[in-house]
């Protein structure tokens, strides 16, 4: 598997296919492999004339593991991406990021639209201004000794979801602590780049993405029917509303 160095921070990625390329940003807990390969979205997208791009974020899969909250800021880990943009000679991208990933992308969005065709914001939509999703409590979870000492509900999916995907429970507890910041209504109302929200009617995570869609100029909402925060990433009607913004995107 491929890496580069952002500063003293190794990356892995993966880069697949031909054509015009997408960026994909794992979420809280995951990687490249267990959001995006695994769902089959590398192999559709690629099917569908696509190149691309995901990369393990800082702190998570095959990346550098970091354990300061201070090295956690979205902006930072939102750099990473357009470091490996940079790093693969790609001055625009489609961006798609989930969860944690979405946030990425709003952020890039507001900061650098320079850099993006589009956003697809999946399994994030208020949340990005209201706050909400993992919390303390969390990052508590992910640092007892045992699933059985987390008595939280929302404590006990994450803390058995890392324990899943053996990820380093340390490293995550930094970067839920270092990757609060929230957006301001004002912000979210100054992306300018085509926006597409893509959430799990069942998502008690995200936050409403209706309401976003109002704050978004432009903005399109995908209900994904049925769905939560974990179950939304493989949907087909996820995939489905995801390559027809894209062809309409073009």
């Amino acid at each position: 598997m491929p890496s580069f160095h952002h500063g003293d921070v190794e990356i892995a990625y993966l880069d697949e296919g031909e054509g015009d390329p997408i960026m994909l940003v794992h979420g809280f807990a995951s990687s490249k492999t267990v959001n995006w390969v695994y769902p089959t979205w590398v192999s559709e997208l690629k099917k569908h004339g696509y190149r691309v791009i995901a990369h393990d974020n800082r702190g998570h899969g095959d990346s550098t593991k970091l354990y300061d909250p201070e090295q956690y800021h979205i902006g930072i880990m939102a750099s990473d991406i357009t470091a490996l943009m940079d790093h693969l000679k790609i001055e625009r991208a489609d961006i798609m990021g989930y969860s944690l990933g979405g946030r990425m992308t709003a952020w890039l969005a507001h900061r650098e639209p320079q850099r993006l065709r589009s956003a697809i914001l999946g399994g994030i939509a208020m949340g990005l201004i209201e706050g909400g999703g993992p919390g303390e409590n969390v990052a508590k979870a992910l640092e007892a000794d045992s699933l059985d000492d987390v008595t939280d509900p929302v404590g006990r999916t994450f803390r058995a979801f890392a324990d899943q995907t053996r990820s380093d429970r340390r490293a995550l507890a930094a970067c839920l602590r270092g990757s609060r910041r929230l957006m301001t209504r004002e912000e979210a109302a100054a992306i300018s780049v085509p926006v597409l929200v893509a959430v799990g009617t069942a998502d008690e995570i995200a936050g409403s993405a209706p309401a976003l869609g109002k704050i978004i100029p432009g903005s399109k909402v995908l209900d994904i029917p049925n769905r939560d925060h974990m179950r939304a990433v493989g949907d087909k009607v996820y995939k489905t509303g995801v390559l027809e913004f894209l062809s309409q995107r073009k």
